[in-house]
């Protein structure tokens, strides 16, 4: 009897720390799938200065929105957490999307082949980013299931694992989905 107790004790002990060994391991690699999006945002606010640079030469019209783009581009790089960043760099999406549909109003800066090469490489670290993102919401999916899932939900939260938010463009959905509005001047 005393044996059979012992017993079930240590399977009950295997299988919480089986568990807790799961969660940390996908809690990591959640982190570590940030840390690719991590790299890919750098490059875009190195980018950002230098395309607004280029910008201000031909939009003079546009200082509001090159003022709005870099508040953005900043409050991104002063961003801590991994939600904190998501809601900053869902926000400074939003401003360059912004830029792109301004820029439409400037022909000789569609022309600039400054402008061209730094608008090539933004839409190349977006691409970029946006795999990331896959990978990144992939992680944070099958953490999530695993946080949320029986025997773990049981335990899950005193041992410190919550629910974590996904990388996705909730706030500046509604906007990237509205067609430009085209003025002539």
């Amino acid at each position: 009897m005393v044996i059979g107790f012992i017993i079930l004790v240590v399977v009950i002990l295997a299988i919480l720390i089986s568990i807790y060994n799961r969660l940390v391991k996908l809690r990591n690699r959640r982190e570590n799938a940030f840390a690719d999006i991590d790299v890919q945002l750098r490059q875009r606010h190195d980018l950002v200065p230098q395309l607004v640079e280029t910008v201000k030469g031909y939009a003079t019209h546009e200082r509001e929105l090159l003022t709005h783009i870099t508040e953005a581009r900043s409050a991104a790089m002063q961003a801590k957490s991994i939600n904190e960043k998501i809601q900053a760099e869902n926000a400074l999406a939003t401003a360059l999307q912004g830029l792109k549909v301004a820029v439409e109003n400037y022909p000789d800066l569609k022309a600039n082949q400054n402008f061209l090469q730094l608008q090539e490489e933004l839409s190349d670290i977006e691409n970029k980013l946006a795999a990331a993102r896959r990978f990144f919401n992939a992680t944070t999916t099958e953490y999530n299931t695993a946080v949320e899932s029986f025997p773990a939900t049981l335990f899950a939260a005193s041992f410190g694992f919550q629910r974590e938010t996904l990388f996705d463009l909730a706030a500046g959905r509604a906007a990237m989905e509205e067609p430009p509005t085209i003025k002539f001047q």
